[in-house]
């Protein structure tokens, strides 16, 4: 444990170049620079509920129509989203080291598709994606990038307190596109009191525990299991890095702590 990590940009610039197999893990402070509004900030406050009184199991049960509601808003502002300068640096280091014969893993924690968008390829999504769909009746996970995703959602979705949900019915609600089923669809992300998806998992605990160098980037270190990746990376000696605004509970487990903003932060660190 290393109670002051270093900001030796140059002691890590020295370590990533030796580097074989980097897993870059990344959260909500990710996209925020590209105004992709925090889960638990106050962005994260639809009309007057939590957001996390809207992700879970029993949330969509009691009122599907509110939840996708919920949903629609968040797909609709994240697609007029742009990946930032540090999810661009992300993608042109995974590339870079692709061709030199080198394993990089993008890891994250978001659902907005923004780490594709920019153009990185070894992307394990914990959470899910706001542009996938599952179906309730057959089980088959889609990608959805339809705006709206159904026509009774059109101009829905506002996120004023003074504007109430309208209750739409369950069969106007999206729906499966296979044929003969017509199923009723869930957002594909992982709700809370849900597990992660345990393929997903598998490939993660994988790469965390091949790779040679970790980099934290813009998260809070506090949604589980995710917060527990790097520090037991780092507690088999592995070096570690955290990109953050802040520090974390986590900090002191790491080698490196580099404050800032990512999209400042990032195109530096892993400049050729």
């Amino acid at each position: 444990m290393s109670v002051n990590p270093s900001a030796d940009m140059d002691s890590f610039r020295k370590l990533l170049l030796k580097a074989n197999a980097v897993v870059i893990l990344t959260g909500a402070g990710v996209s925020a620079e590209s105004g992709v509004p925090t889960f638990r900030g106050a962005g994260g406050l639809w009309r007057i509920y939590s957001a996390t009184d809207l992700a879970t199991p029993s949330a969509f049960r009691s009122n599907p129509s509110l939840v996708w509601e919920f949903y629609h808003h968040r797909r609709e502002n994240v697609a007029s989203k742009h990946p930032n300068n540090a999810h661009k640096a992300i993608a042109e280091f995974e590339h870079r080291l692709t061709k030199q014969g080198k394993h990089v893993s993008v890891i994250t924690q978001n659902i907005d598709e923004l780490h594709q968008r920019a153009g990185s390829v070894n992307i394990l999504e914990l959470h899910g994606s706001l542009f996938k769909t599952r179906c309730l009746k057959c089980k088959k996970v889609e990608s959805n990038y339809d705006s709206p995703i159904c026509e009774a959602l059109k101009g829905k979705g506002s996120a004023s307190p003074t504007e109430g949900g309208e209750n739409i019915p369950e069969l106007l609600l999206p729906r499966c596109k296979v044929s003969s089923c017509g199923g009723l669809l869930r957002p594909y992300v992982v709700w809370f009191h849900e597990n992660l998806d345990p393929i997903i998992l598998k490939k993660a605990e994988k790469d965390l525990n091949s790779c040679d160098l970790c980099l934290v980037v813009g998260t809070s270190s506090i949604v589980y299991p995710a917060a527990m990746f790097a520090p037991q990376v780092a507690a088999r000696g592995v070096p570690v890095a955290e990109f953050n605004m802040e520090t974390t509970s986590a900090t002191p487990n790491f080698e490196f702590h580099f404050s800032g903003p990512c999209g400042e932060l990032l195109p530096i660190a892993l400049a050729p």
